[in-house]
């Protein structure tokens, strides 16, 4: 049966080194090419935290830990992939390391082809913009990291 309020849950986890960079995920998916920060959507049945880290395990190969909540969507935002409403939580994750993923220098410098593409790599935090971000919900969640940072 369709939903007649589609609801697309997602949660995000902003992570920061000890060099003050920013892990940033670059995809390709649906023949578009966008910058986020690593997460995705929420599976039925899973709490954001679960989910949050379940997604960090999926991309990364790291479990991460969660420090606190950063952000939750407080705007409409319609999915760039279809008609659902988006809401995203973001939190400030780190992790214990090592990461079993190879980080790339540049955006987009995805290792094979296919539908699905995706890559990591690091940012130093103040070279981060809204020009580098493709999702207004991104953007808005790393304008609110900045202010509780006191950057």
């Amino acid at each position: 049966m369709q939903s007649l309020y589609p609801f697309n849950v997602r949660v995000y986890g902003i992570l920061l080194n000890d060099k003050d960079e920013v892990l940033l995920s670059d995809e390709q998916e649906y023949g578009m090419r966008f910058t986020k920060f690593p997460g995705g959507g929420l599976e039925y049945g899973e709490g954001l935290i679960d989910g949050l880290k379940r997604e960090y395990l999926e991309e990364c190969g790291v479990a991460v830990n969660v420090l606190r909540h950063i952000y939750t969507t407080d705007f409409f935002e319609r999915s760039y992939f279809n008609d659902s409403q988006i809401l995203s939580v973001y939190y400030l994750v780190d992790y214990p390391g090592p990461f079993h993923v190879s980080f790339k220098e540049k955006a987009f410098d995805f290792d094979g082809e296919g539908e699905v593409l995706q890559a990591f790599r690091w940012m130093p935090i103040h070279l981060l913009d809204d020009k580098v971000l493709t999702f207004d919900t991104d953007k808005r969640a790393f304008s609110e990291l900045l202010m509780q940072l006191g950057t």
